[in-house]
């Protein structure tokens, strides 16, 4: 049986406690809280009641444009990054609502499937966005598992991210690519997003944005909200097929990034994704 590696996993975070508690409670069951890594952007925050072990950096917090903010974060993380490949074979960086899991048909850990794994220096998940079907699903129970809530996500070339690194490299803002390098896409590796999985907890997000935001949401709608409630729901073969296009397909303005020409399939979360606990 092949040595397991040493692997970190990263975040930043901001006012963002039942995500942040969420990517604990996951990471820290796959890969040990000693492992996990958490940058909070401001002293006045806390970290999660279940975080005991992990390593928590809190950075001074200073309002910034959309894209400066990105941009500092990711650099922020890459250093990081970078740093704890001193000590660990392998990092992954993602954010606090974003959750990279192993097909449980493959029957192996996240540890032991990256472990295993032979990519030179990084390597993506197939993107789930993950979104609340307004027709059929509930307000979500924040004491129960997500995906036990939920059953539908939009196919996304947005979150099919290269969030593991095998080696020293920098990602670009939000984990959307890794600079200077392909991308791979692994058959039985996904990364889940969950920004989507509540119109409530949006909701409540641009309450604290202003009345603006709140109208806009409440008149326009989530896209993926939208999407997973509208559109019909494909099986496990579009899931196959959109994996080989996001191969194959790149977007003529960033040929290091995963494209779909344009199509978005909504599909039906298989339900063995559920045995992840999330």
């Amino acid at each position: 049986m092949q040595k397991l590696k040493k692997i970190a996993a990263i975040t930043m975070a901001r006012n963002d406690e039942f995500f942040l508690s969420r990517w604990v409670e996951y990471y820290g069951h796959e890969l040990g809280n000693e492992n996990l890594y958490i940058i909070l952007d401001g002293t006045d925050q806390d970290a999660p009641k279940n975080a005991n072990g992990a390593n928590i950096i809190k950075l001074p917090h200073t309002d910034m444009s959309r894209t400066a903010g990105d941009k500092y974060r990711i650099g922020k993380i890459s250093d990081l990054a970078n740093k704890l490949f001193k000590t660990y074979d392998i990092v992954i960086g993602c954010d606090s609502d974003e959750f990279l899991i192993v097909d449980p048909n493959a029957k192996k850990s996240l540890c032991e499937y990256l472990s295993e794994s032979k990519y030179k220096t990084t390597v993506s998940g197939l993107g789930f966005d993950i979104g609340q079907n307004m027709k059929t699903e509930k307000t979500i129970d924040t004491s129960k598992p997500m995906l036990s809530q939920r059953e539908y996500a939009l196919l996304s070339t947005r979150y099919t991210k290269p969030v593991v690194l095998f080696r020293p490299a920098r990602w670009g803002s939000g984990f959307h690519h890794v600079k200077g390098k392909n991308f791979h896409i692994d058959k039985n590796l996904y990364l889940l997003h969950f920004g989507a999985v509540d119109m409530n907890m949006l909701i409540k997000k641009a309450e604290k944005r202003g009345a603006d935001w709140v109208n806009h949401l409440r008149r326009r709608g989530n896209g993926t909200i939208n999407a997973v409630t509208t559109k019909t729901a494909h099986g496990e073969t579009h899931i196959k097929i959109a994996r080989i296009m996001q191969r194959i397909f790149r977007p003529i303005y960033a040929i290091g990034k995963p494209g779909m020409i344009g199509i978005q399939w909504v599909i039906k979360i298989p339900k063995r994704f559920t045995k992840t606990t999330i």
